[in-house]
């Protein structure tokens, strides 16, 4: 028999070429592992194996070899022929994503769906069954190897496609980069040990636990709920739990310490710690880079997205790709916009980190942040992660929103269970540090003149424009603007500078956006809340009297409506929270905020907890597994954003520069992000049409007049809405 000639599957920049085979064998081996994880190594095998045998065609050989001269070769497809479905959509869209099913009798080739795709004509590539007669078992059969989970069909089956999914493409990226790129392949042994993470825990908590001297009782409390959490990481078995801390008790590093012993108890992976879409993930991360060192610690904000084309032969484009981010650090600090969006994804940057999910410890920070639009969804996630791919989720807030009843539409049989118990009543007294007020309607001059008055003091308001005209209307000596659209190493340094103007007593006065809500430590003596909801309003008193340095009466937080102010999409919000203020003096009772919940969803209705019916859209007969269908349905922020990077100093002209060059790394782009500014398409859409924007490298846009980005307020837009729910 003569010898089979040699099929290249990639070819470096420097003429090496690596074969078919070699990857072949290389993503099967790696998809095998990481799919082990739930139960599914050798259907992961069997993937791997089979996703590049489309280049056995003469065809792509030719276009690999002179791309110039040959046309663009379909070579997904042959992998999914040689299976079924819904493996083979596997197969099919790990390069272009995972499509829509498609309807038997009406679906036809080039129509985007996969029984389309599986009417197409591709060039003949039988040469695989002999280069790979020894490796592939051709009684092989994926129904009989699936789980029983993923037996169930619906959302179950979906999901765990999605999970095989980013396995595979995982695994493809890592093994192309492997021959690419050797010196940065793959890093997955470059973090430090779980025993060296509790080591540096321990020692970080020491003062804590070990306290020389008077102790206050704020501290004694705070103390007592780390001990408790650290015990019942240890002690606690994997599933599903909540942990209710007041403000201020400490809850980021005792929700911390509860996953690290559950992670060495259960032998899990790593941590997830998601911060509410509202918010900022800036001062999370710092404290858990400063706890565990920042090599340990991604913080994901939103930035480079590019989806690998099954087409493209440049070795520097190819590399640049392959950067994307795949969350495989032992600690991850994300929004929720990443991680729920990730999770209804259906393309392959954003896919690829999923099966990183599998046997870690989630933490949800402000849980009652959670999206209502959106919620079954996003709890129907939860409960699949917890109940199939051995996930612990922790729902951890000061307002519990009561959501045991929606898991157990999911997961009927799983009890979800408080980690801390808590101080005792006269403990719990402790905590409450602020009296709040309702201060009523207000003008804006009647608003600025209260703001005025003080030396220190923070106002959280709903929209970008009216934290411009505060902003202009302070005092000049120490005044603040915070939003998203300042850039995250910009906005670090602006935190540290409030923080020492704070300590040292001088004039601070800071008018922000919801983002300053949660995960920023900063002590107010008084506090103004734009009308939200009431958890919003719980949140910014957490910013009063933070250290409870001094008594109640003398911090107080002030809830206030603006005239002229209106903004629908608060409607219920606010009604609620004008209810729960009529109806109880303490509102930030446990009575109180049981009300609220339960009162804002009667408003809202049941049907608008998942408002574009994404449950039941698996079940739909006509067109079987949805996903492009559904990734386009599930946006938390219903406009699209695009990330500015703001060229702010020599540093960032180096990360382009390398990016630039093809030899991007996931850190490049991880340091990258620190610089990136997340605005509306429409917005965006406007700096193009201006030339305000140069597109230095694929999806890589760098502001080039920096007379649009303020020093102050941030990147220059027309006003418009500025919660932070632009930051993804």
């Amino acid at each position: 028999m003569p010898e089979l000639k040699k099929f290249a599957a990639h070819i470096d920049p420097e003429g090496n070429e690596q074969s078919v085979k070699e990857h072949l064998i290389g993503t099967a081996e790696k998809t095998s592992q990481f799919a082990s994880e739930f139960g599914c190594a050798e259907i992961g095998y069997h993937c791997g194996l089979l996703h590049d045998i489309g280049k056995y065609s003469d065809a792509f050989q030719k276009r690999i070899h002179n791309p110039e001269k040959y046309r663009k070769i379909d070579h997904s497809t042959a992998g999914a022929k040689e299976t079924k479905p819904p493996e083979g959509m596997v197969i099919a869209g790990h390069h272009s994503g995972l499509m829509d099913g498609g309807n038997s009798l009406t679906s036809y080739a080039g129509d985007g769906t996969f029984l389309g795709r599986m009417k197409s004509v591709i060039p003949d590539y039988d040469d695989w069954k002999k280069d790979l007669s020894e490796e592939i078992n051709f009684d092989y059969n994926y129904i009989e190897l699936q789980p029983d989970f993923a037996r169930k069909g619906g959302f179950s089956a979906a999901f765990f496609m999605r999970m095989l999914y980013s396995c595979l493409v995982d695994a493809d990226y890592l093994d192309t980069e492997c021959f690419m790129d050797k010196e940065k392949a793959d890093n997955r042994s470059g973090y430090d040990a779980l025993e060296v993470l509790i080591k540096k825990f321990d020692e970080y908590t020491r003062p804590w636990l070990n306290p020389t001297g008077k102790v206050q009782p704020l501290y004694q409390c705070r103390t007592k709920i780390l001990r408790e959490c650290m015990q019942e990481g240890e002690e606690l078995h994997k599933g599903l739990y909540t942990l209710t801390v007041p403000t201020g008790g400490g809850k980021t590093t005792a929700s911390m310490g509860f996953a690290l012993h559950q992670i060495k108890a259960h032998e899990m992976k790593r941590i997830i710690y998601v911060i509410p879409y509202t918010s900022i993930i800036d001062q999370t991360a710092e404290i858990f880079s400063t706890i565990f060192g920042r090599h340990n610690v991604v913080e994901h904000h939103s930035g480079v997205l590019l989806d690998s084309d099954e087409n493209n032969c440049d070795p520097r484009q190819i590399r640049n790709v392959l950067a994307t981010e795949n969350w495989d650090a032992p600690v991850i600090v994300t929004t929720a916009v990443q991680f729920f969006e990730s999770l209804f994804a259906n393309k392959s940057s954003k896919c690829r980190k999923l099966h990183n999910l599998c046997n870690s410890v989630i933490i949800f920070d402000e849980a009652q942040t959670l999206p209502i639009p959106y919620l079954k969804p996003c709890i129907a996630a939860i409960a699949q992660l917890v109940q199939n791919y051995g996930a612990t989720a922790v729902l951890c807030t000061a307002t519990q929103p009561a959501l045991e009843s929606y898991f157990k539409e999911f997961i009927p049989d799983l009890k979800m269970r408080e980690i801390c118990e808590g101080c005792s009543k006269e403990e719990s007294l402790v905590f409450e540090r602020v009296t709040i007020r309702n201060a009523g309607l207000l003008t804006m001059e009647q608003l600025e003149e209260r703001l005025n008055k003080n030396s220190q003091i923070l106002c959280i308001v709903n929209r970008k424009s009216t934290a411009q005209e505060l902003y202009n209307c302070l005092d000049n000596d120490g005044r603040y603007c915070l939003t998203t659209f300042i850039y995250p190493a910009d906005r670090k340094a602006k935190i540290a500078e409030i923080k020492q103007r704070l300590k040292d007593g001088r004039p601070c006065k800071v008018i922000s956006t919801s983002l300053i809500e949660a995960g920023v430590d900063l002590d107010f003596p008084a506090v103004y809340r734009e009308e939200a909801g009431l958890d919003s309003l719980i949140q910014a008193a957490g910013r009063c009297n933070r250290e409870g340095k001094r008594s109640k009466e003398q911090s107080e937080v002030f809830s206030f409506s603006l005239e002229g102010k209106s903004n629908p999409r608060m409607e219920q919000s606010r009604g609620a929270l004008r209810e729960t203020i009529r109806k109880y003096e303490k509102v930030n009772s446990s009575e109180a905020i049981a009300f609220y919940f339960q009162y804002y969803r009667e408003l809202l209705g049941q049907e608008n907890l998942d408002e574009k019916g994404l449950i039941k859209i698996w079940d739909q007969m006509e067109n079987f597994f949805p996903f492009a269908t559904a990734a386009k349905k599930f946006k938390l922020i219903e406009n699209d954003t695009e990330t500015i990077y703001i060229p702010a100093d020599e540093t960032v002209e180096e990360y382009l520069q390398i990016i630039q060059s093809g030899h991007a790394s996931r850190t490049i782009y991880r340091k990258l992000g620190q610089y990136g500014v997340s605005v509306p398409e429409y917005q965006f859409q406007k700096f193009i049409d201006q030339g305000l924007v140069d597109e230095v490298a694929e999806n890589i846009y760098v502001l080039n007049d920096m007379g649009k980005y303020d020093s102050q307020t941030g990147l220059q837009l027309d006003p418009e809405m500025g919660i932070g729910i632009f930051f993804d």
